[in-house]
Order: C-alpha cells, then structure tokens, then sequence
C-alpha cells in the first residue's frame, strides 16, 4: 500500500474500522444489546431530522425523473422510520451468535475441542436507494460483533449521512466506539472501487441493489464478497390449484410492494386451468395496478395485455409489471424458471401434494413457496430479525442473511500439556 493509498479517506475510515472492531468483539451481549435500544430511542426521537435530509434526497430524485419504484425505495416517513427502529429492537431480542459452539468433542487423546462462531471484523455494504438498508446493516453487524462500513448510492446521501450521525451518537452514548458504524467518504466511483479494493482492511463485502451493482461488485473487488441476488421470482399455478387461493397468492406477490426483490416478476399457468384462471388473475391485476405481459394466450383475453419477449422473461421489472406464460405442464413450468429466474424465490400454488414435492425439488431457488406468497422470503418474516440480504449464492451462506450468517467460526483446542508425537 504506497503513502498515498494510505492517506486516502477511504483506507483511513477502514483503519478506524478495524481499530474499532477489535474492541467490539470482545464485548459482551449487554453492552451491544444496549447500543441496540440506544440506536431504536434515537431513531425515534430524532425522526423529523432524518426525514428532512429524506426529503431532500427525495427532491432530487424527481427532479431528475427518477421511476416511482425506485422513489418508494429511497422514501423515509417517520411511521416508517419508527418501523426500522422497532425492527432494531427486535434484534435485540434475537440470540446472540457470537461464542455459539457450533460443534465440539473431545478428541481421543484427551483434546477438547470446540468450534466457535466469531465476527467477520470490518464488513462492507455497497447499496442502492434503500436508506432503511443503512440501520438494518448497522443493527446486524454490531449485534454480530461486526465493525460496519456503509457505502450507499448518491441518491440516498443525505439520508444515509443523518442517520449514520444518529446511529453513532447512539453508539458512544452506549460507550462503544462510534466507528464501529461508518459512512465511506465519497460520492463517486472512485471511494466504492478503493472499498472494493482494501483487502486486508476489510473483511467481507455485501452488495445490495440491482444487478449491474452486483455485477461490478463480484467482478472487481478483490475482498471476499457474499453475493446477494437480483429478484426475478415466479408464481406457477398447477392444474390442481385452488384458484381463488391462486388469485390471491399471485396478486400479493406482485402488487403488496413491486419495488422489492421478493416481488413476483412471471406467473406461470398450467393449461388445463388456463381458460378459468386467466380472466380472473387479470381482473384481479388490472385492479390491483398491474399491467401484463402475456404470451399469445394471455394476449387472446385483450388489448390490455402487452405483448411478451425474451426480455420480459429475464426482466426484474420492480413495478406495477407482470410477465405472464401458460405452460403444458409442471415440468415445463419448472423448465422456464430454471432459464431464466435469479435463484431468488419461486412458488407453487398447488393441493396435490406429488406436484408440490416434485417442484420444491426439481427447483433450484433459496426459497421455494407451497401455497404462499413469494413476499415471505424475507429475514423479518422468517424470524431472523432484520436481515443484512438475501444471498443466491451457494457458498458461506444462501437465502436471508441474519445474525449466524456475519459471522465466520474458529476452532478452540484445549489441552493439559499435550504435545504432537
């Protein structure tokens, strides 16, 4: 690293960083706990700062003809800003992973040994216009025992700026280094490549948001990244399917909030129930805001659908957008999704029980729904607490990250004078 790498802000914040999280790992569930209620009072008290450096983020936003979905995402009131901080309690109350003895014996020649899990370190987390994904990523890492450093798009700097200074003065009131929470300096390229860079310094890095972000992230750092996943996820109605239970399923997963990754983009329906079910899900769509885009047998229902192409299969759309197909049957429901989804989340809405076996294990998803919503794939809805991301990788960790998965283990070897022969 030459003199003037190191004097850059970006290596200096991760200097401090590492400082910092040697003195977090020690500390015990109380005090990180207490940093915790310390972070949810301040979010609430002090909610009308944080949405006003929200509403000039927002002001930009559309001023430079930023899509409404995209808006939503970046968008901070304080009832929402009171559901972040009710989300930071309760990772208060979830296990605290650090110490977990993952497995441990007692080797024959009178060894004892224990594997433990242990924080990262310094973790990195490159997102998009998500500010919520500012406190969530905070919460995690310090209940983990982990420093944080936090690199959020442009479009969100005021926001993320407010609500870093809220979370730090939270933090030191708790009498725990303030820089164990961290903004990277810098708004452009330049700071995200130097994070993407600082191996040694940082430990992991998490990228969170759309897939040319995620593409940039896994192709160009040289730390260790965990990769989370873009969202194209898919509804397929079998021929045995309850239909109202069907129309129900499919118009939560699209329409409950399209602008995230667990959003339905495709449904899928099986032939034999094409002519009943069609007319009712698009009924029930159009109600609901959403615009189809159909192959030819969703065209023949009427001008309202929008003609389908390749594009639509692969597109996660993160709108009032639905790509629609029917399909002969399960297998080739099952054929399409394993070309063309991201290995988010896929359902099946079904009441034969040999379907819904044969789709839970011919699909190659993290999650993989039996008559829900595709909207439950999500660390809060699974009892993780608020969750760092939803990795589609298959390594380290696979499907929401919660507390366990920011953390890595190492093995302790207890003797009584043992030497090796």
């Amino acid at each position: 690293m030459t003199s003037a790498t190191q004097n850059s802000p970006v290596v200096q914040t991760a200097l401090r960083a590492r400082e910092a999280a040697a003195l977090l790992a020690p500390q015990p569930r109380t005090v990180r706990d207490g940093a915790l209620l310390a972070i949810a009072d301040a979010l609430v008290a002090r909610a009308p700062e944080i949405t006003a450096a929200n509403a000039r983020d927002i002001a930009r936003a559309r001023a430079a003809g930023t899509a409404d979905s995209i808006v939503d995402r970046l968008t901070l009131t304080e009832e929402r800003v009171a559901a972040i901080a009710a989300d930071v309690r309760r990772v208060v109350g979830l296990p605290d992973p650090v110490g977990e003895v993952v497995r441990g014996s007692t080797l024959a020649n009178g060894l004892e040994l224990r594997q433990i899990r242990v924080p990262f370190g310094v973790v990195g987390i490159i997102y998009e216009a998500r500010p919520n994904v500012t406190v969530d990523a905070a919460a995690l890492c310090l209940k983990s025992g982990n420093a944080v450093l936090l690199r959020g798009s442009s479009s969100a700097h005021a926001s993320n700026a407010a609500l870093v200074e809220v979370v730090r003065d939270a933090v030191a009131s708790a009498g725990l280094p303030a820089d164990a929470v961290q903004l990277v300096p810098g708004e452009g390229r330049e700071s995200v490549h130097e994070l993407m860079t600082a191996r040694g310094l940082v430990d992991v890095l998490i990228p969170r948001g759309g897939a040319s972000l995620i593409k940039t992230v896994v192709e160009g750092s040289t730390v260790p990244v965990i990769e989370t996943g873009t969202g194209n996820c898919h509804v397929y109605v079998d021929e045995a399917a309850d239909l109202d239970m069907a129309v129900e399923i499919l118009v939560n997963s699209k329409a409950h909030r399209p602008s995230v990754c667990n959003a339905a983009e495709t449904v899928l329906v099986h032939r034999a129930v094409a002519a009943e079910f069609l007319p009712r899900a698009l009924s029930a769509l159009a109600e609901a805001g959403v615009t189809v885009h159909g192959d030819r047998e969703w065209q023949q229902l009427g001008e309202s659908v929008v003609p389908a192409d390749e594009e639509d299969w692969a597109t996660e759309y993160l709108s009032y957008d639905l790509a629609a197909a029917v399909v002969p049957d399960l297998d080739a429901a099952v054929a399409h999704i394993r070309r063309w989804s991201s290995g988010h989340t896929e359902a099946i809405v079904t009441r034969d029980t040999a379907a819904a076996r044969r789709f839970v294990a011919l699909v190659d998803s993290t999650a993989v729904m039996v008559n829900a919503s595709t909207r439950f794939t999500d660390g809060g809805e699974f009892g993780f607490g608020a969750e760092i991301g939803i990795s589609t990788q298959k390594l380290h960790a696979r499907g929401p990250m919660g507390l366990p998965e920011l953390t890595s283990t190492k093995y302790v070897v207890t003797g009584d004078g043992h030497v090796r022969p």
